[in-house]
């Protein structure tokens, strides 16, 4: 898993690369990667509605809500699982089988 940088260093990386200083200078001296810098260059851009994309915001947004769906899907599973169970004791009420 990548190292995880603290909002406040990616923040001041972006300011740099964004005052004019060239990301393959910037990147080496704060240690990260290129690409990680651009990556966060990108996010910042489309954080300011530069260019289009999902923002940080709306990202948030969408993990919590896919979050949400397993754990209701999870939940969904456990019910199914349950009420086969519980059908299986007592006969159809019609005597169908």
């Amino acid at each position: 898993m990548p190292k995880a940088y603290p909002a406040q260093f990616r923040y001041r990386a972006v300011a740099l690369v964004r005052a004019g200083k060239p990301i393959t200078a910037v990147a080496p001296s704060l240690g990260v990667s290129e690409g990680c810098l651009r990556n966060w260059v990108r996010q910042d851009r489309v954080d300011h509605g530069e260019i289009s994309g999902i923002t940080t915001g709306e990202n948030a947004e969408l993990k919590a809500a896919r979050k949400r769906i397993r754990e209701l899907e999870r939940e969904v599973e456990i019910l199914q699982v349950a009420a086969s169970l519980v059908g299986e004791d007592k006969p159809h009420p019609k005597g169908f089988t």
